[in-house]
């Protein structure tokens, strides 16, 4: 990939879109192309925070394992979006694995280049730190809603979140949906078959596919409150 591909594939991450042309070309200079197959890892939890990345191409998930081996679905993260850089920020081991759902293009910028970089530019310093505070807010919902609201509610909330990023077509399983959602496979299933029947959704294997939006924002929103 040439300079000025990885200039503008950096130009679309918002934290890097009011740099000059000079400055984005100096970054686009530390980064690094690399290419991931579907299910391969970028990185895996525990791995030391030497590189974060921006996605050129493809989609990225973060997961976690739990003690029993099951995975648990934090985020996702599409082109010209950034991932593995509170790890690169904090200095500790990142606290999540990274793995491609698709044939997958990255920009990699080493700690020590991005570091350099920053040290000359408070503001783009800061803008990291209004994004770190939105992906902070961000968890914190996700588990309030995980906590609080109905098993339905969850997985209409995951669905318009998933199709606000990668369209209305979801190359997910059901299993993996119920991962996003915090509950059982069983459950998953059994609510997806309800939607599906009520015209919201198309299943298939390995596919879904949103036919209803507004229905669906309906459920996430539950019942409404007297």
């Amino acid at each position: 990939m040439e300079p000025a591909s990885r200039s503008e594939i950096l130009r679309r991450a918002s934290i890097f879109s009011t740099l000059s042309d000079d400055e984005l070309n100096e970054l686009a200079r530390r980064a690094s192309e690399r290419s991931f197959m579907s299910s391969e890892f970028i990185f895996w939890e525990g791995d030391p925070p030497d590189w974060f990345y921006i996605v050129a191409q493809g989609t990225v998930k973060v997961v976690k394992h739990s003690s029993q081996g099951r995975e648990f679905i934090i985020a996702f993260f599409g082109p010209g979006e950034m991932f593995g850089e509170v790890a690169v920020f904090e200095n500790r081991p990142y606290p999540a694995s990274a793995q491609a759902t698709t044939r997958t293009r990255v920009l990699g910028i080493k700690k020590e280049d991005f570091l350099s970089f920053l040290a000359k530019r408070p503001e783009v310093a800061l803008r990291i730190i209004n994004v770190l505070g939105g992906r902070l807010r961000d968890a914190q919902n996700r588990l309030r809603d995980l906590a609080g609201e109905r098993v339905e509610q969850r997985v209409a909330a995951t669905l318009l979140m998933l199709s606000a990023k990668l369209g209305p077509t979801l190359p997910f399983t059901r299993q993996e949906i119920a991962d996003m959602t915090g509950t059982t496979t069983e459950t998953a299933i059994r609510i997806m078959s309800r939607l599906k029947n009520r015209g919201i959704i198309r299943s298939t294997r390995g596919r879904v596919t949103i036919l209803d939006k507004e229905k669906l924002r309906l459920l996430s929103e539950g019942p409404p409150r007297l």
